[in-house]
């Protein structure tokens, strides 16, 4: 029991470790190969930090494992709007753009109820999975479509905190990209099987690691960075992240898992997991609206109780009380 207890705590260091590393140097490698500011942005640094929940959830449904590869994907969208939008708020009140409330929030609404449709029948097929990740190709392509349009490439790339003299040089930036997923896909190897040795000694399902342990610590740099961000006045970047990394989640995590290997899933995971990530969505888009384009400490409040309600019935789940 020890021994993965290490390989848990020691996976997640290095993966937080080499997926900030392996983001530095796939953006700096993408900008000294001449691909543009927006690009580089919205694809090479949006993959780059999803990277950890790609490669877990890739490695489980491999592994047969496709509880830890939806829990990974949906737990990290459920501590996301819970508890790092929730601490968020607490800090300071997030001001939401127009531009968010009326595009970016409806679509990842829409995107929940195709989860939700999909997971109907308890599974997800290749043929969802390919579904799930053509809207991602689709929603990816609107986004640079907007962008341009409005010409904010450098606005996009200043929000992801990479600024065009922060990139790295070339050799020490193509360094960093090899040997960064080297890392990331050791490192999730290592917590994959940690997560699961645990799960099985404790007699607990994957699904339920997944939820928790897993979801809270892939999501722990985006909890670092929002803290930080709330702290900078920088809400904006806050919500952007938070709705972009839920979708990136819901579509492309979901959709690699299913391709490389059919999800089979407990009906618990629609009727808890989905369910619980639908309601604190539509109650982001209804908050945003009637608290006149701004989140408020008290819905913060509201969103962390929700957090730590929702961890409670997991125990409840897992001890058999429920």
């Amino acid at each position: 029991m020890i021994l993965p207890v290490i390989a848990l705590i020691s996976g997640l260091i290095l993966l937080v470790f080499s997926a900030d590393r392996f983001v530095d140097g796939a953006a700096a490698t993408a900008r000294h190969a001449g691909m543009p500011l927006l690009l580089v942005g919205m694809v090479v640094i949006g993959f780059g930090t999803s990277a950890p929940e790609i490669l877990i959830s890739a490695i489980a449904s491999v592994q047969g494992n496709p509880g830890l590869a939806l829990g990974n994907a949906y737990g990290s969208n459920i501590s996301n709007i819970a508890l790092i939008l929730g601490v968020t708020a607490l800090i300071s009140p997030i001001p939401v753009p127009a531009k968010i409330l009326r595009s970016e929030l409806p679509v990842l609404v829409a995107i929940t109820l195709l989860t939700v449709v999909l997971l109907w029948n308890l599974s997800i097929s290749r043929l969802n999975a390919i579904l799930l990740l053509v809207a991602f190709a689709a929603v990816i392509v609107w986004w640079v479509i907007i962008a341009l349009r409005h010409k904010n490439a450098d606005k996009l790339l200043a929000a992801s905190e990479h600024g065009e003299d922060a990139f790295l040089p070339l050799k020490p930036a193509i360094f960093w990209l090899v040997v960064g997923l080297i890392m990331l896909v050791a490192s999730s190897r290592i917590l994959v099987w940690g997560a699961v040795e645990i799960a099985t000694s404790l007699g607990v399902s994957d699904l339920m690691i997944g939820l928790t342990i897993v979801a809270v610590g892939t999501s722990l740099p985006e909890l670092a960075a929002a803290v930080a961000a709330a702290r900078k006045k920088a809400h904006d970047l806050v919500l952007g992240n938070i709705i972009g990394s839920n979708i990136f989640n819901t579509l492309a995590v979901v959709g690699i898992a299913g391709v490389i290997h059919p999800l089979e899933i407990g009906s618990e995971v629609l009727y808890r997991d989905c369910l619980i990530m639908g309601l604190l969505t539509c109650c982001l888009f209804a908050a945003a609206w009637r608290g006149r384009y701004r989140l408020s400490r008290r819905f913060g409040g509201i969103l962390v109780l929700s957090y730590v309600a929702y961890l409670g019935l997991l125990g409840f789940q897992i001890l058999g009380y429920l």
